[in-house]
This record gives C-alpha cells, sequence and structure tokens, in this order.
C-alpha cells in the first residue's frame, strides 16, 4: 500500500479504489483525446480554412508527441518524485487542452497540441504505477480491470462525443471539455495519491550517484520519430521524393535513427532501453502492438470520415457508428481474461489478428446502398479481436523480462500503440489520395464522348431530366454534371477500399509474428504494467 504522500499530504488513510477511479478519470480524458477530434476534422479544416490532410495533423502531432515523452516519463517520475511528475503533466495537459479550443489557426493549434502530446504521455504509465502501489498484490488485477475498461472505452466514446459537441456547440469544445474535468482531477490527485517512501529511497539513491537524463538519446528518439511524421504526412502533398524538403526530412531521420542505436545499445542509462527490441518475444510483441494501433486508430479517422463524405452521416452518427464495437469490446475485456489463463497469449494474440484482417476485408465491400448496421457490424468484429490481443500481449510481452525493465517495456509497449497508430494514419491518408487519383484517372478513361456506353448514359440521364421540366440545354447540362458526380463517388468508394485491403494487409502480418513468441508459463505472475 502507498505509503505517506510528498508534499504534505501526510499519513491519512486513503480508500485505494478511490484513487483507482482518479487515476483512471485522468487517463481516461488523456486516452480520449486521441480519437475525440477524428470526427470533427471537417470542421477544424473548415474553421481554420486548410485542407483535410493538413487537418489529420491534428490526430497524428498528438500521437506522435504521446509517443516520444514516453520512453523519458520513467526516468523523470524517478528522479523528481512520480506524484509531483504526474500533478505537472496532468496541469500541463489541461492548460494546453484550453488553448487547443482557443487556438486561432492550424499553426497554433499544432502547437498546442503537441504540449498536450507531451503531457499526456507521461501520464498513462505513471498512472499504472501509481496503481501497483496502492493496491496489494491480491488486488491488482482488479485495480488493472478497472483501468483497462476506462482506456478501452475512451478511444471509442471520443468519436461519439467529438461528433456531438462539433454538431451542436464547437469543435472548440472537443478541447475545452478537457478544463473542467482536468481541474477537479488534479485537485482529487493531489489530496488522495501518496508518494510511496520506497520511491523517495530510491530518488535519493539517484542523486548520489549523479544519474543524469539521457538527453543526446532522448533527442535522437524525438528527431527520429519528428522527422519521420513529417515525412509521413507531407510526402504525398509535396510529391514525396521529388520535393527537396521530403529529402532533407528523410535524411534527418534516418540520421537521428542510426546515430541512436549505437548510443543506446552503449549508454550506462539510456533513455530507452533498445537491447529489448532485440529480443524475439518483445521484439515481435512491440511490433504486434505497433499493427493493432494503425488498426484501431486508423479505422477510428477514416470510417467517420467515409461516412461523412459518402454516405452524408452527421458527425453525431458517424461517431455513433463505432459505439457498438467499444461495447463489445467492454465486455470481450473480461471474457479474454479469463480465457489468457487457459490458453497460450500467442494464439490469442494470432486469432485476434485475424478476426481483425477478416473485418478490414469486410469493408472493402463498398457500395452506396449500405446502411448504419454494416458499419456498425464490421465495428463490432474489431471489438470482437482488439482484446484478444491488447491481453495477452501484455503476458506475452513481460514474459522473461527483469523486474527492473517492466517500466521500459510499458513505456515502449504505449509507445509502439500510439506511434503504430500516427504511421497507420499517414499510410492511409497517402493511400487515400493516391488511388483516389489513380482511380479517377481510369474511370475517365471510360467518360468519354466517344464511347457508346456513356453517350447513352448521357441520353437517358438528359431525357430523366427533360421529363422533370429542364429545357434540353439544361438537361444536358445536368446530365454531364450527374456523370461527373458519379465517377467522383465511385473513386472515392474505390480509394477506401483500398485503404481498407492496406489495413487487411497489416493485421494479417501481425499473425505470424504472434505466432513465433515463446509459450509461457501461465501460472506464473507477469509484470503488473501493461499497454494501453
Amino acid at each position: 500500500m502507498a505509503a505517506t504522500a510528498e508534499g504534505g499530504a501526510g499519513d491519512r488513510p486513503t480508500n485505494p479504489w478511490l484513487i483507482a477511479l482518479v487515476v483512471s478519470l485522468a487517463t481516461f480524458m488523456e486516452v480520449l483525446d486521441t480519437t475525440i477530434a477524428n470526427v470533427a476534422l471537417r470542421y477544424i479544416s473548415g474553421g481554420l480554412g486548410v485542407s483535410s490532410d493538413e487537418a489529420s495533423w491534428v490526430v497524428t502531432s498528438y500521437l506522435v508527441s504521446n509517443a516520444i515523452v514516453l520512453v523519458a516519463s520513467s526516468f523523470f517520475a524517478k528522479r523528481y518524485g512520480r506524484r509531483r511528475f504526474y500533478l505537472a503533466c496532468l496541469a500541463t495537459f489541461t492548460a494546453a487542452s484550453i488553448l487547443c479550443g482557443f487556438a486561432w489557426n492550424l499553426e497554433s493549434l499544432l502547437f498546442f497540441r503537441v504540449i498536450q502530446g507531451f503531457a499526456g504521455g507521461g501520464m498513462v504509465p505513471i498512472s499504472q504505477s501509481i496503481l501497483a502501489d496502492s493496491f496489494p498484490p491480491e488486488k491488482r488485477g482488479q485495480a488493472f480491470a478497472l483501468f483497462g475498461v476506462a482506456v478501452v472505452v475512451a478511444p471509442v466514446i471520443g468519436p461519439t462525443l467529438g461528433g456531438f459537441l462539433s454538431d451542436n456547440y464547437s469543435w472548440h469544445w472537443c478541447f475545452l471539455i478537457n478544463g473542467p474535468v482536468g481541474v477537479f482531477a488534479f485537485a482529487l490527485v493531489w489530496y488522495l495519491v501518496k508518494e510511496p517512501a520506497s520511491l523517495r529511497k530510491e530518488r535519493a539513491k539517484m542523486r548520489e550517484k549523479g544519474i543524469r537524463f539521457d538527453y543526446v538519446g532522448f533527442g535522437l528518439v524525438a528527431i527520429f520519430l519528428g522527422a519521420l511524421e513529417v515525412v509521413l504526412d507531407r510526402g504525398q502533398t509535396d510529391d514525396w521524393f521529388n520535393s527537396t524538403f521530403i529529402l532533407i526530412a528523410a535524411g534527418i531521420s534516418a540520421t537521428a535513427f542510426l546515430l541512436s542505436i549505437p548510443w543506446l545499445l552503449t549508454k550506462e542509462n539510456p533513455v530507452l532501453d533498445a537491447r529489448l527490441l532485440g529480443q524475439r518475444q518483445f521484439g515481435s510483441c512491440f511490433l504486434v502492438m505497433g499493427a493493432t494501433g494503425a488498426i484501431l486508430i486508423s479505422t477510428t479517422q477514416f470510417l467517420p470520415e467515409l461516412l461523412q463524405d459518402f454516405y452524408g452521416y452527421t458527425a453525431t452518427w458517424a461517431g455513433l457508428a463505432l459505439s457498438p464495437g467499444g461495447v463489445v469490446t467492454m465486455a470481450m475485456m473480461f471474457v479474454v481474461g479469463r480465457l489468457s489463463s487457459k490458453f497460450q497469449p500467442k494464439y490469442l494474440i494470432a486469432i485476434g489478428a485475424a478476426i481483425i484482417a477478416g473485418a478490414m476485408y469486410d469493408l472493402t465491400r463498398l457500395y452506396a446502398d449500405l446502411n448504419f448496421w454494416f458499419f456498425a457490424e464490421s465495428r463490432i468484429i474489431i471489438g470482437l479481436g482488439l482484446p484478444l490481443i491488447f491481453i495477452p500481449i501484455t503476458s506475452a510481452s513481460y514474459f522473461g523480462l527483469r523486474p527492473d525493465q517492466t517500466d521500459q517495456a510499458s513505456a515502449l509497449l504505449n509507445g509502439a500503440r500510439n506511434t503504430g497508430g500516427s504511421i497507420g494514419v499517414s499510410i492511409a491518408s497517402n493511400v487515400l489520395a493516391h488511388r483516389e487519383q489513380w482511380h479517377q484517372s481510369r474511370l475517365v478513361e471510360h467518360v468519354a464522348p466517344s464511347e457508346p456506353a456513356y453517350q447513352e448514359t448521357l441520353k437517358t440521364l438528359t431525357q430523366f431530366f427533360s421529363e422533370r421540366g429542364a429545357s434540353l440545354p439544361q438537361a444536358q447540362e445536368q446530365a454531364t454534371a450527374y456523370i461527373g458526380q458519379m465517377v467522383d463517388t465511385q473513386r472515392g468508394y474505390l480509394a477506401y477500399i483500398d485503404v481498407f485491403f492496406t489495413l487487411m494487409l497489416i493485421s494479417a502480418a501481425a499473425i505470424p509474428l504472434a505466432l513465433i513468441l515463446k509459450n509461457i508459463d501461465l501460472g506464473k505472475k507477469q509484470g503488473a504494467g501493461g499497454a494501453h
């Protein structure tokens, strides 16, 4: 149980379940922000006068900054105090959220969004550590179940809540809503959360030994991820490697990556334990989590966009289409919790990846007359598969690690999810843009005056509009415009089909990675941390 609180919290007894609720509330708010802006991107794009591609940076900038700071959160919590660091992150996150709501252009919004991501990235792994210290070992499973439900539900509620706020109020409220919740959570954390005496002793030892933060390693990792995100986000717009800017960004990313490898492998106290990624067991789990993050975040962004652009859904209804999948995911958390004690994680993970791949393949059957439940059912299928990955991957990833490596493992898995999500969104955005152009060029080849099928269609449509009161010139103009609209709609459907097919391949790639994992002792207790 946690000991005396730092900063004058005293020795008052605190109900650990109150701590669990408070910590889960703060984490819920942080994870919510990974998806709450997804359905609001059209409003943000229109409100700030930017393209939809540029508006998508609101999502990816948050994910990348979130992933970057994860690797440093463990050191700062130990060096400056877990409670103090957590409160600083929560306060900064709340302030940055309010500033996002008052952003006056895209540049200011992205700047505040990056700050929000940095602050939020430090909260989740520390939340897990606070829970571990607040509960005795025999009750930690229940506490992490509550924490896990909050983390799973947040990304699902995000699009629905974001859609409702955008439709009925303003996209600004997708960020401003964090203000009162953050202040409330800050007050409760200040009052309830205590700093264990063991951590104060460990902090004193770190100061005595003169252990300093690995600024060089952190800088190299940050530059690598940041420059990579610039390449992925701007590549399509700037014509990839025909652009000097993209070449420079790619060169910076590659250089930082190459320099980081020897540094992280030889540094005595590196910001990131790169050796973990070289292990077959943990390295495979890292890649699977990255692929899962790509699917989770990409589908949460692109399904609402598809529904709004081609099926006429409001942001609220686009968000609601994802909600049934969230309910299924929450229920499956408890089912998989029982299954994970009876079956090897690698088989559960492989089954989960196969289910998600099937859901992605199902979404390639797009056509104009699909109804709400087609998309809701596809999300339900995804909801069946996700818990089969998220819960077993914790046991699989911690197998064979030393106790002092669990903090790093937790940070890396959370980073894999966020980085994978960011890369997934960028890949899907580029596939969508490229394939829209390709399909339009192919479709236009058949919409030529010399084509008999085009002449027949034009004649039929002209007659249709003439019978409804239009003059012959007006009817011909309306018929031509209608054919153009049909071409535009068809190229959109075909491009989204390609996006979902690409995501299916990413899901399928996780299956062999899961099957090469080692069998673990199902009766042996694993680390307390987990990926969110």
